[in-house]
């Protein structure tokens, strides 16, 4: 393909072991980066994704076949690709300016250009005035913003991403898929072309124009195609939802060929007032990923406080009023609404926050009700829990290592999240009594679930209450 950036051709991996024989990762592969689009790349976790971008990038060379950089041999070049990784990857001794400035210093750039450079990608990411800010001053969203700026300050032909928002807060992802959104359609980026390494199928089909998917065992293109939607996407519109749907089957039903829906008809890009970023954070439902979402850092107790406010108040109340009341930063509040929004105790609407039928059962039960009420909630929305607790039915001891579900967790999340999730579900997951949980021998047990308080005698036999004299 002529004005193809960077084309594999018959590409493969594979490891040699210690009797001889070798591990195939990425069976044989062709595929094609063009300039003018953004490619997300699906499949399950351990597929070989990160290795299929490693070798694109010339990180790692292919056991088999060739890559070619704008139709000639990769090897011997030095390809113009910046990666944005999961883990930030931030020096944590330098200072936010001094981490953009990094790769340019590496390719001995005069201090006064890479200075200019990097306040200017600074400003771009909306990180103007944290220039001397160390990373631990810095929320996750703001490291992934510097990472961004890093990357881009090298104004790379071709920008990679490996699962760059999988280790944010479903509201700080949110955010910063709507700003990449924005500064590509908008054309701020001095990039041609975006390859973003994802699992999550409603990311790639929000942000894609070209998504392909991998099958695993080993690593091989299982479809490719265009898509040709609108941007801001309606992830409730039926085409979005087809689009959703045949990527699941592709990845769920791997011996089974899906026929891709009716081609859409092409539209064209629109850009409305106040940016791509304003118009994505309007959509209702967050995007969900593709098989573990990331739990909010809320305790059962805050979780409680909120329903009990809300009920008080008529169901409804204003976020930022209600974080005004409460002396609570939008950001400490946010977690307690996310937890409230995933057990289905609560909507969140245009700036408002709605308790639901549900949320207003739980505000209104008694201590024992309430733990009925959240195992149903948590065992209906909550994949690790509704994992754990099938898993402790099936064995024969009625219980399991910890350390299952914390190697379940390193395939998801970035380390420094993985503690933080299992201390959330181990907090739910205890006050629900789906299970008891040993520190000492690491041991989750299978518990008795929580039985309803009965009535007291006289209340069950009482047919009315006693009229006042």
């Amino acid at each position: 393909m002529a004005d193809a950036i960077i084309e594999a051709v018959g590409v493969e991996k594979s490891y040699p072991q210690s009797d001889g024989t070798r591990i195939q990762v990425v069976g044989t592969t062709n595929l094609v980066i063009e300039p003018g689009k953004i490619i997300t790349l699906l499949g399950p976790s351990g597929c070989g994704k990160s290795t299929l971008l490693r070798m694109l990038t010339g990180l790692s060379q292919p056991s088999a076949g060739t890559l070619l950089w704008h139709g000639k041999p990769l090897a011997g070049q030095v390809p113009n690709v910046a990666i944005v990784f999961q883990s930030f990857a931030l020096f944590p001794w330098l200072t936010v300016l001094e981490n953009v400035e990094a790769p340019l210093e590496a390719r001995a750039v005069e201090a006064v250009e890479r200075r200019k450079r990097a306040l200017r990608m600074l400003d771009i990411v909306g990180l103007d005035g944290f220039e001397t800010a160390y990373p631990k001053e810095l929320s996750g969203g703001m490291k992934q913003r510097v990472g961004f700026a890093r990357a881009l300050v090298v104004e790379p032909e071709v920008l990679f991403m490996d699962e760059p928002f999988s280790a944010l807060d479903v509201l700080t992802a949110e955010n910063l898929r709507g700003e990449l959104l924005e500064l590509w359609l908008n054309k701020k980026m001095p990039t041609s072309a975006i390859f973003i390494v994802t699992h999550n199928i409603e990311e790639a089909v929000m942000l894609a124009d070209r998504v392909i998917v991998l099958g695993r065992n080993p690593a091989r293109v299982r479809c490719d195609f265009n898509i040709r939607l609108s941007h801001p996407r309606d992830r409730k519109s039926s085409r979005f939802l087809e689009l959703v749907d045949y990527i699941y089957k592709v990845m769920t039903e791997p011996d089974v060929e899906h026929v891709l829906p009716e081609a859409e008809t092409t539209a064209e890009i629109i850009v409305p007032p106040g940016g791509i970023k304003e118009a994505i954070k309007k959509q209702e439902a967050p995007l969900r990923t593709a098989r573990y979402q990331m739990l909010p850092h809320a305790r059962v107790g805050g979780i409680a406080g909120l329903l009990e406010l809300l009920h008080d108040r008529g169901g409804r109340e204003d976020l930022f009023r209600l974080s005004e009341e409460l002396v609570m930063d939008v950001e400490d509040l946010l977690p307690i609404l996310e937890a409230c929004v995933l057990l289905g105790f609560a909507w969140l609407k245009e700036g408002d926050v709605q308790i639901t039928p549900q949320g207003s059962a739980f505000a209104e039960a008694d201590i024992q009700q309430r733990k009925i009420l959240f195992r149903q909630a948590a065992l209906n929305h909550v994949t690790i829990l509704k994992q754990i607790d099938s898993i402790l039915k099936r064995k024969s001891d009625h219980s399991i290592a910890d350390e299952f579900f914390h190697d379940i967790l390193d395939e998801h999340f970035a380390e420094d999240e993985v503690q933080r999730q299992f201390e959330t579900a181990m907090n739910w997951g205890r006050y629900a009594e789906i299970f008891d949980y040993d520190r000492e021998t690491g041991r989750l047990v299978q518990a008795e679930p929580p039985v309803p308080t009965e009535p007291a005698a006289s209340e069950k036999h009482d047919p009315a209450p006693a009229q006042k004299s």
